[in-house]
């Protein structure tokens, strides 16, 4: 049988048994110390690789993958079984049945948009070539196991031969008129008869990836392509991954229903699949960048304030002011430190920002620039991006069962931006709750005006309402920057700032203090907080909603993340009480700070710095009167 399949092998495929032994004998020698002989094993090979070792190989595998993919693997089986020949007596290998080897296109000449067009430009051309498709999972099927080889013999000379199904005809297996056999007498028989336990099942799972929306046209429908995952390959993606796959692409006939054409749909059977939710999540942050962030803060260790400011001047650059909203973002991108106690109940280290307002107050603005910033990001409606909505909805699909993930599983780990909020649906207001909470997403909300459950509105960390009310001032001042911005040669002093925190250095610093900041708070920053969260309770009367033990658990978000933005690992006092600030500008009465003012109207101020000062010595004298109140009970008590 051994030299039957080798006689199968074109000679020219002999050379990858060479390449197999000579270039990944490890994987060979870890897939025969495997003990379990009925597994499916992968043998991953890079293609760039390949082709530096046998371009003309190479290029059969990409122009002929039907074939080749399958004498690849039939070669991975010639060559474990010389590594298991070889291998010392002491050694325990097994001799395994079942090998696929899985190219990695990452670095290859491939990677070009011949082959590797986005989703919605796959065509006809694209058949019968390795091809490779990016996108995001949005709905996983269950494993099903089908029949993928049965061997046939012929009745007059005896000759075997094995039949693969075909996806096109319904996984039928279609047998040729004649037998096979290719020698110098062809035998010419019609008589073919099916040999026993000779049936070859494989596990099968069906996926759908949808194209992401980021790098889509305005007013373009994200496009999806039915993905079907073989043996290692199933249930190693779930709902919301990223990933690339690389593949066969051929047609699948639509599923029967009455009065519908019956279609061919376009469909990618996988040989390799590459998550890239990791890949996401690392930026590149070069060293030297690393050393601009150190230098940035020591010229500014004097005036810290005016550093951070320079900082979030680059947040939404195309909207004046609103320097409260641009700090809220900042500290919502950026998040506070998760908390795991001892019986493993997790305390969300992520934050949640509510923005409600008039009409044209830059909401939307703020919202798309926050998805920029983000590594990962879905931007969606209340009504979410999917048919799923906001979470994750079950749909029928040919008759079974599959989960359909919505806005917030496909930004699982990243940020998820809502407009609309309002017109949120039932079940995703039900839903919602655990979603925000028990934290496996970021949340950024925005929204126009309109009345949240209680419940809902407890979980945001900072809700700022930006309400249009006529102030000459704030007009003259905001329509003289509009108008500078068209003429030339002005806002030079603006320019530098921009120039030293662009989106990408913005992105790199929000990434780097992330993973590299692990604030603590000290005894001062406990104290103001403490006090602070106190007299919130004793005047809690108008707004019983906010000041719940969440609000003590936000308070202490901002103040890490504050600290984070300030590229420190120690929460101090001022910290804390820009904490304070952010959760005042939430409050439509304040308790501690007599005038805050609207949000759309607040603006970068020259000196931060010692206007920090001015409202830390106020909060403060607010907040020692509860101290001395609380002394006073006890005083009392004693």
């Amino acid at each position: 049988m051994d030299s039957q399949k080798e006689e199968e092998v074109p000679t020219r495929l002999h050379s990858a048994v060479e390449y197999l032994l000579r270039c990944h004998s490890d994987q060979l020698r870890s897939i025969v110390l495997s003990p379990d002989p009925k597994l499916h094993y992968p043998l991953f090979v890079d293609y760039a690789e390949l082709m530096d070792a046998d371009p003309p190989v190479a290029r059969l595998v990409f122009a002929n993958p039907t074939d080749y993919l399958r004498f690849f693997d039939q070669a991975a089986i010639l060559a474990h079984k010389r590594v298991l020949k070889d291998m010392v007596s002491h050694e325990k290998g097994v001799e395994k049945k079942f090998i696929h080897v899985r190219f990695n296109v990452c670095g290859s000449p491939l990677e070009c948009p011949e082959t590797f067009p986005s989703i919605g430009r796959v065509r006809v051309k694209h058949r019968g070539i390795l091809l490779t498709l990016k996108g995001t999972v949005i709905r996983s099927g269950a494993v099903k196991m089908y029949e993928g080889q049965r061997t046939y013999q012929c009745k007059k000379c005896k000759h075997m031969f094995p039949l693969y199904p075909e996806l096109e005809t319904r996984n039928s297996i279609t047998l040729p008129s004649i037998c096979p056999s290719q020698r110098s007498n062809p035998c010419e028989g019609t008589k073919l008869q099916c040999v026993e336990n000779t049936t070859v099942c494989h596990d099968y799972q069906e996926i759908k990836i949808q194209e992401s929306t980021q790098v889509l046209d305005v007013g373009v429908i994200p496009r999806s392509i039915l993905v079907i995952l073989q043996d290692d390959l199933v249930d190693i993606v779930k709902a919301g991954d990223d990933v690339i796959v690389t593949g066969i692409l051929t047609a699948k006939w639509s599923p029967d229903i009455k009065e519908v054409r019956c279609d061919l749909d376009p469909t990618l059977i996988a040989n390799h699949v590459r998550r890239t939710n990791e890949l996401k999540s690392d930026i590149d942050i070069p060293d030297d960048v690393t050393r601009k962030f150190k230098q940035f803060w020591s010229d500014f260790r004097h005036t810290p304030l005016k550093g951070r400011n320079a900082i979030l001047r680059g947040i939404c650059p195309q909207v004046f002011g609103l320097f409260t909203v641009k700090l809220a973002v900042a500290l919502t991108l950026i998040g506070g430190v998760q908390h795991v106690d001892a019986s493993g109940t997790k305390i969300r280290g992520e934050s949640h920002l509510l923005l409600v307002g008039d009409p044209g107050t830059g909401k939307s603005q703020f919202l798309k620039f926050a998805a920029k910033l983000s590594n990962r990001s879905v931007i969606t409606t209340g009504l979410g991006s999917t048919s799923a909505g906001l979470t994750v909805t079950a749909v029928k699909d040919s008759g079974e069962w599959m989960l359909e993930a919505g806005a917030l599983v496909l930004a699982d780990g990243g940020l998820c931006c809502i407009d609309e909020f309002d017109s949120m649906r039932e079940h995703d207001r039900a839903t919602i709750h655990e979603a925000m909470e028990q934290q496996t997403i970021s949340v950024a909300k925005l929204s126009v005006n309109t009345a949240l459950s209680g419940p809902l509105l407890s979980r945001f960390d900072i809700v700022l309402v930006l309400l249009d009310t006529k102030n000459p001032e704030w007009d003259e001042v905001v329509s003289s920057h509009i108008l500078a911005e068209g003429e030339s040669g002005n806002g030079k002093q603006d320019e530098d700032l921009e120039n030293i925190w662009p989106l990408p250095i913005l992105r790199r610093y929000i990434d780097y203090v992330k993973k590299h900041f692990k604030p603590v708070l000290t005894k001062e920053a406990e104290k103001v907080i403490s006090s602070y969260y106190q007299l919130q309770r004793r005047s809690a009367t108008h707004n019983a909603a906010r000041t719940t033990v969440r609000m003590l658990e936000s308070l202490i978000r901002l103040a890490q993340a504050h600290a984070r933005l300030m590229f420190r690992n120690e929460v101090t006092r001022l910290d804390a009480i820009t904490a304070i600030l952010c959760i005042e500008s939430s409050m439509t009465i304040s308790a501690i700070v007599d005038s805050i003012g609207n949000a759309l109207h607040s603006n970068f101020t020259e000196n931060p710095d010692q206007e920090y000062a001015k409202q830390e010595r106020s909060i403060l004298e607010k907040l020692s009167s509860v101290d001395e109140f609380q002394e006073s009970n006890g005083l009392e008590g004693l």
